[in-house]
Formats: C-alpha cells, structure tokens, sequence
C-alpha cells in the first residue's frame, strides 16, 4: 500500500489542481460554487486534523488519549476505548486487548472501516477494554523526555526498540490503568505489529506470562521469500552496512509534514466540501480493488504516519539475510553490542503464549513459506489460513469484507479463552 501513497498524492494534487466536472463525476450545474469556494473559515485557517481519540468518539465510543513514558525516555500515544456505550459495561469486567499496527502506520488504521466492520468497535462491543498502540516516532509518538525530533539521536531506533521498549510499557501500562486486577491481556497485531510482537517475547520471555492469545495479521519475521519487488531492488544497497545504508540511517522517513497532512485531512475527511474529489481520486486508484471504498480517504488523510529509516533498513537486512535477527551495525560494532561479527538470531523458541498466524497465499510481504518457517520454530501456535486466494496484505486491515473474514473469527476465539479460564 505505501507504494500506491505517492500515485494517490500526485492524482489527488491533480485533481485538486484542475477541478472539471467530469474529475468530480458532477455536471457544472450541479456544482455551487459560491458555496465551494465563498467559505469565509476556510479563507482563514484549515481545520484541525482530527486524532483518533476523535474519530472513536464521533461514532459515540467513550475514547481517551494516554501518554506513556518507555524505559528509554521515549513518550508513546496510545488510545483507549474504555468500555462500549451500547452495552454500559464500564463497571463490569473487561479484558484487555492490545492493537498495534503496522509500519508507516499508526492508531486510525484499524478504526477506518468504522464501527460496522473495525475490529476496536467490534471488540469494545464484545466486552473488552480496547487500547490502540503508537510505535515511537509515528505521528502521536513524537516525544522524548530529552530529545528532541531534529535531532537525528531521536530517530536512532528500529522495529527492536519498538517491541523492546513500546510494546513492554504498553502491556504493562493497561494492566495497570485498567483497575481490575488484571494479569494478561489479549494482543492484535499487523504486519510490524507481528515483528515488534516477536522481537519483544523472544526477548524478555517473561512477557509471555502477560500475554492471553496474540494474533498475528501477515506475520513478518523470517523474508527469505518475499516478493515485494521495492523491497528485493533495494536490498543489494541498503541491506548491507555500507555508504548507502550509513546515509540512509538514523533518520525520520517520510518526515511528518503538518501542511501536506493538514491538506489532505481538509480534502478527505467525510465533512469536507473537497471530499468528492479525494472519493473520485481513490475510486481511480483502486478501481476494481477489494478494500473498504469508504475507508480510504480517512486512510490518505492519515497516512503515511512516519518511522524512523532504521525501521526499513531493519527489514531489508532481514529480507538479505534470511535470518530473523537483531539490527546488524556491521562488524566493528557488531563485536561491541553483540560480541560477535553478526548480529544473534531473535530466539523464536522462547515464545511460549499461544500465537495464531493468519496468512494468506497472496501477501507480496509475508510469504506463505516464511510463515511456515516462523511457525515450525513457535511452541505454540495455531495456523490460521486465509481462504481467499486474493487476500493480499493490505486486506487484513480495510478489506470490505474484514469482518466476516477475520475480525469475527478473531473475537471468537478470544471470547473462547475467556470462557475456558473463568
């Protein structure tokens, strides 16, 4: 999907360039255009982008913005749906589930396909207490407590860090604020939500105490066998330690713009006068696709959501080596950080909370045989297959039909567990 961001960008801007009837699908006298363009608040300033805290509220979900501070001094947003309105169970008890998404992505993604479909309003209606996680360095993880974002120290951190640090602070922060008494909690997880997910358990296995079921939407560890060909062009230059990866480093990738994400917010949020054009610049981009047509404009109002270039360069090594392994510093630093010339295999094996993997045949990133490679290393996992010879991985998050496919699946068997351990 990131690489259809940039078409989208230059066929939006294209449109917003040259507003004909036949871009809006409209005939001329259809259009009021005192009202289009006589807006005296528009003339002034654009309107706020909205956060998600906004956009669960305004399908009427109790919403709330946490702020927590990680081991290493990085400050994470992270957003909550507390309880569901429908069914008034703030009082009663809630297990807690943990979405996290994926890379150059953030908290909106998985509430886009609204309350219908969206895996958070499906689980807050099911009873649970429904947190929604930020990796550091997305567009509500911007905070240190000492360090600022222009400075490039801020951006020295990969996907490691993020499941090391973030995803640690997270769990432990929702048990607490919960209030219940809680142990464990149940974990969601897309695309760099699964390898934050595996890094983290591999490497401070008492997590796993903490952990109910995981679900891993395209698990991404092992890339032997992945057949994005962005990723395999670039992986001979920026999957090595040299000249080219050391420029590359340490910095934000596409870096968070206020003007161009306020623009777009302006075109394509659903109460803009502007949205008819974002409608018919993604209907021309995904013209015949499977995704949720009402998602995708919030989607390009809220994404790219930003990362540092670590993150990428973390998962090109990985694509160059076949090995799901920590960031690889090149040999000099390698023997200081790690002891050895190349960097240690993440120990898989130590996973011991019960993982369900759900892949799909057609996923361009998470090949079907990494995934089987992953899970002959997992003690306890589940397989989960998507049926759909289609379902690719931009599916697991804005499909339209997501909810019969894997969010109500999903639920179930969360519901099971705790049916089972009463």
């Amino acid at each position: 999907m990131q690489n259809q961001f940039v078409f989208a960008i230059i066929l939006l801007l294209t449109s917003l360039a040259d507003v004909q009837p036949a871009a809006l699908n409209k005939s001329a006298v259809d259009i009021d255009f005192f009202k289009l363009y006589d807006n005296p608040e528009a003339h002034i300033s654009p309107q706020r982008r909205r956060t998600t805290a906004d956009r669960i509220a305004a399908h009427g979900y109790p919403s709330e913005h946490h702020h927590i501070v990680t081991e290493d001094g990085y400050i994470v947003g992270v957003f909550r749906i507390p309880y569901s309105h429908k069914l008034q169970n703030q009082n009663e008890y809630r297990p807690i589930v943990l979405i996290q998404h994926g890379l150059l992505s953030c908290s909106d993604i998985l509430i886009l396909c609204g309350p219908d479909d969206g895996l958070p309003f499906l689980l807050a209606d099911a009873g649970f207490d429904v947190w929604l996680g930020n990796g550091r360095g997305n567009a509500y993880s911007r905070n240190h407590t000492s360090r600022s974002t222009l400075h490039p120290y801020f951006w020295k951190f990969s996907w490691h860090e993020i499941g090391y640090y973030d995803i640690a602070a997270m769990i432990d922060y929702a048990l607490e604020t919960n209030g219940q008494g809680q142990k464990s909690i149940h974990y969601v997880g897309h695309s760099q939500g699964t390898t934050v997910f595996f890094a983290l358990m591999s490497s401070r296995p008492e997590y796993n105490e903490k952990i109910k079921t995981a679900h891993m939407f395209a698990p991404i560890a092992i890339m032997t066998n992945m057949r994005n060909k962005l990723v395999r062009s670039v992986g001979p230059y920026l999957g090595h330690q040299n000249i080219y990866s050391l420029l590359f480093s340490n910095q934000e990738m596409i870096p968070h713009n206020n003007f161009l994400l306020t623009l777009l917010f302006n075109v394509c949020e659903p109460d803009q006068q502007l949205r008819i054009i974002c409608e018919n610049a993604m209907e021309n981009l995904y013209a015949g696709s499977r995704v949720n047509m009402t998602a995708m404009p919030e989607y390009l109002a809220t994404h790219p959501a930003g990362c540092s270039s670590n993150q990428m360069l973390h998962y090109v090594q990985e694509q160059q080596s076949g090995h799901f392994r920590l960031y690889d510093y090149g040999t000099k630093k390698n023997l200081e950080v790690y002891k050895s010339e190349q960097p240690p295999d993440y120990p898989v094996e130590n996973i011991s909370s019960e993982v369900h993997l759900w892949f799909a045949d057609n996923d361009s990133l998470a090949a079907v045989e990494d995934v089987m490679a992953l899970a002959d290393r997992l003690p306890n996992r589940e397989l989960h297959h998507m049926e759909d010879p289609m379902w690719n991985h931009q599916d697991f998050a804005i499909n339209f039909e997501v909810r019969k496919y894997l969010n109500e699946p999903v639920i179930k068997i969360m519901m099971e567990f705790e049916e089972c351990n009463k």
